[in-house]
């Protein structure tokens, strides 16, 4: 037997009824330092140095927001309207 509820609600509503903490106050503040500290980086160098004041899984975290930052330069590079392989 197979039963499937379905239930129709907001984010908000589904984060009270689960009893989570309200962080949108703190992801908002994290959002925004973020934002500015990737507008204020003008080169993949200082993304880089960013990224490894900010890793907190050490090398394998700088790794991944290195790959990240390298798949973005070679997006980048590629002329509009080319579709990825």
């Amino acid at each position: 037997m197979k039963i499937n509820i379905e239930i129709d609600c907001s984010p908000e509503e589904a984060r009270r009824f689960m009893g989570l903490p309200d962080v949108e106050k703190a992801n908002a503040v994290y959002v925004d330092a973020f934002a500015k500290a990737m507008q204020s980086a003008g080169s993949v160098d200082k993304l880089q140095e960013y990224a490894q004041q900010l890793a907190p899984m050490g090398q394998a975290g700088l790794k991944l927001v290195q790959t990240f930052v390298e798949g973005v330069q070679k997006a980048s590079d590629k002329p509009k309207g080319v579709e990825p392989e």
